[in-house]
């Protein structure tokens, strides 16, 4: 328990009131990170990169101010005596982690790779539709030269991304990614061909036309009732969908709508209303703090993956939901059986576009991505090279190649609006530890599969609130794993729900 005998020193105010100043620039930032991505007139790229350049700039060299420095050395001994349980502890050993890792990046370094990536996420935005890869070749070059530069400021690591990965998953580097691809591929890919061996699913159903704003009010329906909280939130389009949070109480969405696929826009709200229920989940006390956001990109992403597979995918759900869906589509799905939609949306087929593929494929598509990223960075890929790189590892590993680079190496956001390393992984970690905490939910909660039937999600989300959301940043990644389910993170469960699953659709 935290020891509470001890007064905080004075120091801990003006910590506290400092490190609110750098917060307080990175939500403003965030705020124009949004608008950018959602309403931004299409000639207002430049003054926004050099706006966002601005505010990374002042807040990084707030942060990274010597006094900062001095009153963190100053309250260690105040850390030690309150024991690391303690929130003060926390906050102070957080912001001491993040403090030594800010120090090391030049400001400038900062606010012009803040400005870069302004620049290349606009171009990215036309040069994709335009399948135009040649006019951001140059640019991605400069983003791989830039990653690099930022990953040379922290010397000694064993790889060269080991900072980027660092930087998504604190206490993770390149060697644990490899190891734990390495084991789930070996057990994955024999599961993934013989799926696509046998016959594949109607799901025409699927693809008939759904008026967006119908979908729109169905998959707002589906975020009520799954716990996000448009109080203190909201949902907007965006061409990649993408959660940001300025707040616990001001956390935003997005989605992106197709009128002759349901499942774009459908699953793409419950995907990041699990990400914003994290947000909205954070304890009030850390609300403002360096603590109040997700512990890395891969928890993150495992809130995600949960609601939108394990529980959206799911039998349970949709014996609640599709009576719900059939009146909002009479016309497209009032023909249409239970069993025949639940095949539907888990149809396993290779796929070009990463965020349309299935559970079963969905992990070779991360890996591919995680292998370009160390081969661009230790210089054993050229960017050029990339295009014809991506088709030939599309054959080998799902037997398909994109026609083009838009449906190719260009499809994702990611390479365009951050550095190149470190993003990637987390939805593959997010995917195992998904099924990770929902075992243990159920575990402790035998209810919630048949709450989930009656469409009540409240045992599940008030779950992963106490267990997982409420922690915040307070650890690193093995022991926030280890907190919420009791043990290291590991595949096991997230094998034992594909073969169960899969299993029972495919009779593999």
């Amino acid at each position: 328990m935290p020891n509470d005998s001890h007064d905080a020193p004075p120091e801990l105010d003006e910590l506290r009131t400092r490190l609110a100043t750098v917060h307080d620039l990175r939500a403003a930032s965030a705020v124009l990170g949004w608008d950018q991505m959602t309403y931004l007139p299409a000639q207002g790229g430049a003054a926004r990169g050099r706006q966002l350049a601005t505010l990374s700039q002042v807040a990084h060299e707030k942060f990274t101010d010597d006094r900062v420095g001095s009153l963190l050395e100053a309250l260690r001994p105040y850390a030690d005596a309150v024991g690391p349980e303690h929130p003060d502890a926390a906050l102070i050993r957080v912001a001491h982690r993040d403090w030594d890792h800010a120090r090391r990046v030049p400001a400038d370094f900062l606010a012009a790779f803040t400005e870069h990536t302004s620049t290349s996420y606009q171009a990215w935005a036309t040069a994709r539709p335009a399948n135009d890869f040649a006019a951001i070749a140059p640019i991605l070059e400069k983003t791989v030269e830039m990653s690099r530069q930022y990953a040379g400021y922290f010397p000694h690591t064993t790889h060269v991304a080991d900072p980027l990965v660092d930087a998504a998953e604190p206490g993770l580097g390149v060697a644990d990614v490899r190891a734990l691809f390495s084991a789930l591929r070996s057990r994955l890919v024999p599961l993934v061909r013989a799926a696509t061996d046998q016959p594949r699913p109607d799901d025409t159903c699927l693809t008939r036309h759904y008026p967006e704003d119908a979908q729109w009010r169905f998959s707002e329906m589906v975020a009520t009732r799954l716990g996000y909280d448009f109080s203190r939130g909201r949902q907007d389009r965006a061409p990649h969908p993408f959660t940001t949070s300025f707040s616990r109480d001001d956390v935003r969405i997005t989605t992106r709508l197709s009128a002759d696929d349901l499942r774009f826009g459908l699953f793409a709200t419950m995907h990041e209303a699990g990400h914003g229920m994290y947000e909205q989940g954070i304890a009030p006390a850390l609300d403002g703090t360096l603590l109040g956001s997700g512990a890395s990109s891969g928890i993150h992403e495992s809130q995600s993956r949960l609601w939108e597979n394990l529980v959206g995918r799911s039998r349970d759900f949709w014996e609640w939901g599709y009576p719900l869906l059939q009146a909002e589509f009479p016309d497209q799905l009032s023909d249409v059986p239970l069993d025949t939609f639940h095949r539907a949306i888990n149809r396993v087929e290779p796929s070009l576009i990463r965020v349309e593929a299935d559970e079963l494929t969905y992990n070779l598509h991360i890996m591919m991505r995680f292998d370009f990223e160390l081969a661009l960075l230790d210089g054993s890929m050229r960017v050029r090279d990339l295009p014809e790189a991506w088709r030939t590892r599309f054959v080998e590993d799902l037997g398909i190649a994109p026609p083009d680079d838009r449906n190719g190496c260009m499809q994702d956001v990611h390479w365009f609006a951050g550095p190149v390393g470190g993003a990637f992984q987390g939805y593959t970690i997010g995917n195992v530890l998904a099924a990770q905490l929902y075992e243990r939910a159920v575990k402790d909660l035998p209810s919630i599969p048949g709450a989930i039937t009656r469409g009540e999600f409240g045992e599940l989300l008030g779950w992963l609130h106490t267990r997982l959301h409420a922690l915040g940043r307070k650890h690193d990644v093995h022991e926030t794993v280890h907190r919420s389910t009791g043990a290291s993170l590991t595949i096991e469960p997230y094998m034992a729900y594909l073969h169960g699953k899969f299993g029972a659709l495919y009779g593999v």
